[in-house]
C-alpha cells in the first residue's frame, strides 16, 4: 500500500514537471521559475508566498525578489537574466501560511532551496508540499521562456 501511494506521489511529480513553458515565443528570458503542487489535494498550491534572497560578502542574506504562486501554482518573472549575477541564492516557499489557510496545522514554518548561480543558466525549483513534509527538485537548463 505504501509503495502505491510512493508511486503516485513520484507519478504525479512527473506530471508536474512536464508542464514546461514554451520555448521560442520571443517573451522576455525567465532564469528563475518556482512550481508548487499541493500533494495532500492533488493540485497546484495557489498563493504561496515565495521569497528569494542573496547571499552577502558579509554571509548576510539580502532579499533579492519575491511574489505569489499563481493559479497554476506557478511563479514567473522573479528576476531578469541581468541581476541573476554569480552568487548564492535561497528560495524560501511560505509553506506555514498556506497550509494554516486550508484549517491544517503545519509541522514546517517554510521549505527553503540554497543554490549556487556560476553562470547564465536557468532554474525551475519545484516543490512537493504536504503539513508535514516536503520534496523539492531543479531543472537546470538554458533559457526558457517565461
Amino acid at each position: 500500500m505504501a509503495s502505491s501511494r510512493l508511486f503516485l506521489l513520484c507519478l504525479a511529480g512527473l506530471v508536474f514537471v512536464s508542464e514546461a513553458s514554451p520555448v521560442g515565443s520571443g517573451e522576455p528570458k525567465c532564469p528563475l521559475m518556482v512550481k508548487v503542487l499541493d500533494v495532500v489535494q492533488g493540485i497546484p498550491a495557489v498563493n504561496v508566498g515565495v521569497k528569494v534572497f542573496k547571499k552577502a560578502a558579509d554571509e548576510n542574506w539580502e532579499p533579492f525578489a519575491s511574489g505569489k504562486t499563481s493559479e497554476f501554482g506557478e511563479l514567473h518573472g522573479l528576476t531578469t537574466d541581468e541581476k541573476l549575477v554569480e552568487g548564492i541564492y535561497k528560495v524560501e516557499l511560505d509553506t506555514k501560511s498556506y497550509w494554516k489557510s486550508l484549517g491544517f496545522s503545519p509541522f514546517h514554518e517554510y521549505a527553503e532551496v540554497v543554490t549556487a548561480e556560476s553562470g547564465h543558466r536557468h532554474y525551475t525549483i519545484m516543490a512537493l508540499l504536504s503539513p508535514c513534509t516536503y520534496s523539492t527538485t531543479a531543472l537546470i537548463s538554458g533559457p526558457k521562456e517565461c
